[in-house]
C-alpha cells in the first residue's frame, strides 16, 4: 500500500506533498485534521471559504464511519457558525480518499433531535449512528472515491480540476451564538466606514452596537433596503436605508441626526456582508435584539459585567419568592431591581405600581420605556431610571422610591431583587503575569472606597459590594440575588460573612452554562436572605437544578471559618520547616494552589526547579515529608471536581489520620501512578520515582535512582495498592521490551511512557490514545485499577474530615 505502517501525522504530511503542494494548507482549525484553501487571497482573508475539510485515519477505515466523524467534529466546534463552509468535506486513510460536496450534507447540522456535545471518536452513540444512517445515502447518491495507488493519476486530474475551481457560495447564517463574533469582525472592517462624529451621538446613547444592528436587518438580496418587520424597525435607534444610515428613533433630543450618514467605502461595507445570510432568522431575532448588552462598547460592558438572566431562572427565583414571601407578595411587598439592564427579571411580575428599576445604562433605560410604551414590559414610565448604585447619593432616587427606604416599616417590605455584576479585579488572568485584571472596574468606585475594610479581600468582587451596600444603608429590607457562592464557602470571604449578619433562608442553584454570558465553570446560585436574624453564614441544604431546569438532588453548603485549611496544614512540611540534615534528598516540587475543587488540576507534580506563578504557594519534596505530600495530592484529586463542589473547601484532616498506615500508603501508591504527575528523566532532572529495579521490568540500562525502591522497602500495602503496583509494572516492562532504541529513555516517568505511546498533535497536545493496541489495554488496566482504590481514598476524605459531606 502507498501509505502504509505510518502514523496519522505522516500520512497527512504525504498526502499533502504528494497532492496538495500548491494549496494553503496551513489553516487547521477547531480540531479537524486537514484543511484546503487557495493560496488567492481576498480582501477578507478570513472570508476566504476553505475548498475542502477532512477526516485522516490511519487504518483502512469505512469511508462513511470517517465522514460522520468528521461531520460530529464540525458541529462540536460549530465551525459553521463561524466561517464560511468548504466546496467539499472530505475523508482518506492510508490507502483510499473520498469527497462529497458540503451542499450535501449541510442540512445534518441543522437537526434539533441531536445530542451534538457527544465525543465525535465514540462510534457506539445513538448520534453517531443517525449521522451514520445518513451519510451511507447520501454517498451513495454522489461522492467521488480514489485508490491512492490505483487511482494517482485520476485523483490528481479531480483535484486540478473540480477541486481547484470549486467554489463555495454558502453563507454564514446569523444566530444567537455567532452574531457577537460577527460584531468583533464588523468593529473592524466596517465601523471606520461610518463618516460620523460619534462623540456627539453618545449624547443621545447612539452607540456603534446601534449602526451593527441596522445592518444585521437589512434585507440579504438587496443592501439599500431594510426588513419590512415593524417590530424590529421599532426596537432599532438605527436603519440602513438607500445606501445611507439614519437615525430612527423620533424621541431623540438632538434633531441634526435626521441627517443621512454615510459610508465611506461602500464596495469594503458589500464584500463585508457578502459572507453572512441576512437578516437573523425570525427564531433569534427578538433575542439579539434584546441582547444588545453584548455589543455596548467594551469599556462599558466591562464596567457593568452583567449576566444575562434566562427565563427559566427568573421564574423559578419568582417561585422561590412566592413560596417564601407569600403568594401575595406581589401586592404586600416593594420591588426593586438596581441592576435592571432591560428589566428581565422584572418582565414576568404584575403590580407594576409596586416595582422599580435602575440601571448604570440611559440607553437600557430607553429601552425599557420603548418596551413600557409596546407594552411588553409591566412597569411605571416614573419608576424606571438610570442609578449608578456603586457611586450615585440615594437622594438621585425617585421620592417615592425614597420614602420607602426611609420609613422602617415600609423598608421591611422592600425587597432587593438583583443579578448583580460578577466582575472581578483580579481574575485568572493575573496568574499568568499578563497583569490584565479589572481593577478599574471593581475598586474605582465610592462604595468600594467606603467598605473596603468591611469586605477586605471580597471588596474584589463587584456583587460582594452591591450586597454590602444594601445590607448597611438599607437595613432591614429583604434580598433576593443571583450570585456567584463565594460568599459562602470562599476563604477571601471570611470577613465578608463577619459583616453581612443575615439568615440565609433559601437556596437554589444552577450550571453556570445556563447563563449565556458566562464563561468560567462556576455554579451560580440565587438566594433568599432574612436579616430580622442576625448571623453569620454556617450552613444550608441547596436545591440543585440541572442545564435541562429538572431537580436533581439536594446538595450541602457549607463554611468552616474556624477551621484551618489543608494547605496551612501543609506549611508545616514546607522548606523553611525543615530540620535540615546532612541526608535530605530534594525530589521534587508539588503544586498546590488555594484549597478547593476549582483549582484541582493545579495540583500536581512535576521535577522542574524553576517555579512559576504563585511560587511561594509550592512545596519541595523530600525524603522527610515525601509520604505527606502524597496525602496532600491524592485527597485533592481522587473526588471529581464538578460545578457543584466548585468551591468546597478542603480542610485540615482529624488527627487520627496520622495513625492510619494503611491510608499513608495507599496514597502513596496512588500518587506514584496518577497521571498527575509531570516528572520526567530528560536533561539534568533524576527520575527518583521508579519503584521497581531494572531486572522487575526488564529495563536495558541501569536506573539513575533507586530512592524509591528503597523508601518501600518493609512498606506493607492494601490488596488494591497492590493491584495498582501490579497493572504499573506490567505497563513499564512493556515499554522497556519495545520502545524504540532511538527514543528509549531508561529512566523513563509514566508521563514520558505516556508520551512515546501517545504522541502528541500539530498542537503539541497529548493526544487521549495510541494506536497501539497492547498499550492501551495496559494503561486502561492500570486506570481501571487506580479507580479502585480512588475510591477507597475518597471515603477517608470524608471519615477524616478533609471535606465535609
Amino acid at each position: 500500500m502507498k501509505y502504509s505502517n505510518i502514523r496519522e501525522e505522516a500520512l497527512k504530511n504525504k498526502v499533502w506533498a504528494d497532492f496538495f503542494a500548491h494549496f494553503d494548507t496551513t489553516d487547521i482549525p477547531w480540531n479537524i485534521d486537514f484543511c484546503v484553501k487557495s493560496k488567492q487571497v481576498d480582501l477578507f482573508s478570513w472570508q476566504t471559504a476553505p475548498l475542502l475539510r477532512a477526516e485522516a485515519k490511519t487504518w483502512d477505515y469505512d469511508i462513511p464511519e470517517m465522514f460522520t466523524q468528521l461531520i460530529l467534529t464540525i458541529w462540536k466546534a460549530k465551525t459553521f457558525e463561524k466561517t464560511l463552509a468548504p466546496a467539499f468535506l472530505w475523508a482518506f486513510d492510508f490507502k483510499k480518499i473520498a469527497f462529497v460536496e458540503y451542499l450535501e450534507i449541510q442540512d445534518i447540522f441543522y437537526e434539533n433531535d441531536f445530542d451534538w456535545t457527544v465525543t465525535p471518536s465514540n462510534h457506539s452513540t445513538k448520534e453517531f449512528k443517525k449521522v451514520y444512517n445518513r451519510i451511507v445515502n447520501i454517498l451513495k447518491r454522489k461522492t467521488w472515491t480514489f485508490d491512492f495507488e490505483k487511482d494517482e493519476k485520476d485523483l490528481k486530474d479531480f483535484i486540478n480540476t473540480t477541486i481547484k475551481n470549486a467554489k463555495s457560495d454558502n453563507k454564514i447564517y446569523i444566530n444567537k451564538n455567532n452574531f457577537f463574533p460577527i460584531y468583533l469582525r464588523w468593529v473592524k472592517y466596517i465601523k471606520p466606514q461610518i463618516d460620523v462624529n460619534r462623540e456627539e451621538l453618545k449624547k443621545d446613547n447612539i452607540l456603534d452596537a446601534d449602526f451593527f444592528f441596522a445592518d444585521l436587518f437589512v434585507e440579504d438580496h438587496s443592501t439599500i433596503t431594510i426588513t419590512d418587520d415593524e417590530t424590529v424597525k421599532n426596537d432599532l435607534f438605527v436603519i440602513f436605508e438607500n445606501g445611507w444610515y439614519k437615525i430612527f428613533k423620533k424621541n431623540l433630543k438632538d434633531a441634526k441626526f435626521d441627517a443621512t450618514i454615510p459610508l465611506k467605502n461602500k464596495r469594503q461595507y458589500e464584500l463585508f456582508w457578502k459572507t453572512y445570510k441576512r437578516p437573523p432568522a425570525k427564531k433569534y431575532q427578538e433575542y439579539i435584539i434584546q441582547r444588545r448588552d453584548l455589543v455596548v462598547p467594551q469599556d462599558i460592558r466591562e464596567r457593568k459585567w452583567a449576566f444575562f438572566t434566562p427565563r427559566i431562572w427568573v421564574e423559578k427565583s419568582q417561585e422561590y419568592m412566592a413560596e417564601y414571601f407569600g403568594e401575595n407578595y406581589q401586592d404586600e411587598y416593594y420591588i426593586r431591581d438596581c441592576a435592571a439592564w432591560t428589566g428581565n427579571l422584572l418582565a414576568w411580575l404584575t403590580n407594576k405600581y409596586n416595582i422599580y428599576a435602575s440601571t448604570l445604562d440611559n440607553a437600557d433605560v430607553i429601552v425599557m420605556k420603548n418596551m413600557i410604551e409596546e407594552k411588553s414590559i409591566n412597569l411605571l414610565e416614573n419608576h424606571v431610571f438610570q442609578f449608578d448604585f456603586l457611586n450615585d447619593d440615594f437622594s438621585k432616587l425617585p421620592q417615592s422610591l425614597q420614602d420607602i427606604i426611609n420609613n422602617e416599616e415600609k423598608r421591611k417590605k422592600l425587597i432587593v431583587y438583583i443579578n448583580p455584576p460578577y466582575a472581578e479585579a483580579w481574575n485568572r488572568k493575573q496568574l499568568t503575569w499578563t497583569w490584565e485584571n479589572k481593577w478599574w472596574t471593581v475598586m474605582e468606585n465610592q462604595i468600594y472606597k467606603k467598605y473596603k475594610w468591611f469586605l477586605w479581600k471580597a471588596s474584589n468582587e463587584l456583587f460582594a459590594q452591591f450586597l454590602i451596600r444594601i445590607y448597611k444603608e438599607i437595613p432591614n429590607c429583604n434580598i433576593a440575588n443571583f450570585s456567584k457562592l463565594k460568599n459562602l464557602q470562599w476563604p477571601n470571604f471570611f470577613e465578608f460573612r463577619k459583616s453581612f449578619l443575615a439568615k440565609l433562608e433559601k437556596i437554589f442553584v444552577v450550571p453556570w452554562n445556563t447563563f449565556d454570558n458566562v464563561s468560567w465553570q462556576f455554579p451560580i446560585g440565587f438566594f433568599i436572605w432574612n436579616w430580622e436574624k442576625e448571623e453569620s453564614f454556617k450552613n444550608i441544604q441547596a436545591d440543585v437544578f440541572d442545564k435541562n431546569w429538572e431537580y436533581i438532588w439536594i446538595k450541602n453548603i457549607a463554611t468552616d471559618n474556624d477551621k484551618k485549611r489543608i494547605n496551612e496544614r501543609a506549611k508545616k512540611y514546607s522548606q523553611e520547616n525543615i530540620i535540615w540534615k546532612n541526608d535530605v534528598l530534594l525530589l521534587w516540587n508539588i503544586h498546590s494552589n488555594w484549597n478547593d475543587f476549582q483549582h484541582q488540576w493545579d495540583c500536581f507534580i512535576d521535577n522542574t526547579w524553576i517555579k512559576k506563578t504563585f511560587w511561594w504557594l509550592h512545596l519541595w519534596i523530600n525524603n522527610y515529608n515525601f509520604v505527606v505530600c502524597c496525602i496532600l495530592l491524592s485527597v485533592r484529586i481522587c473526588i471529581e471536581a464538578t460545578r457543584l463542589n466548585d468551591r468546597d473547601q478542603f480542610l485540615r484532616p482529624k488527627d487520627e489520620r496520622e495513625n492510619d498506615i494503611d491510608f499513608q500508603n495507599d496514597c502513596l501508591a496512588f500518587t506514584l501512578f496518577h497521571g498527575q504527575n509531570r516528572i520526567t528523566s530528560r536533561e539534568t532532572w533524576v527520575n527518583h520515582r521508579i519503584p521497581f529495579t531494572e531486572n522487575e521490568v526488564n529495563a536495558r540500562d541501569k536506573f539513575a535512582s533507586h530512592f524509591m525502591t528503597d523508601f518501600l522497602k518493609g512498606r506493607e500495602f492494601s490488596p488494591e495498592a497492590k493491584d495498582v503496583f501490579d497493572a504499573w509494572k506490567k505497563l513499564w516492562t512493556y515499554y522497556h521490551e519495545n520502545c524504540s532504541n532511538s527514543d528509549y529513555l531508561p529512566n523513563a516517568s509514566l508521563y514520558e511512557i505516556r508520551e512515546y505511546f501517545q504522541w502528541r498533535n500539530d498542537k503539541w497536545k497529548m493526544n487521549n490514545k495510541s494506536t497501539d493496541e497492547k498499550y492501551m489495554e495496559l494503561i486502561w488496566n492500570l486506570r481501571e485499577k487506580l479507580k479502585i482504590l480512588w475510591d477507597k481514598i475518597a471515603e477517608k476524605v470524608y471519615e477524616y474530615e478533609f471535606l465535609k459531606r
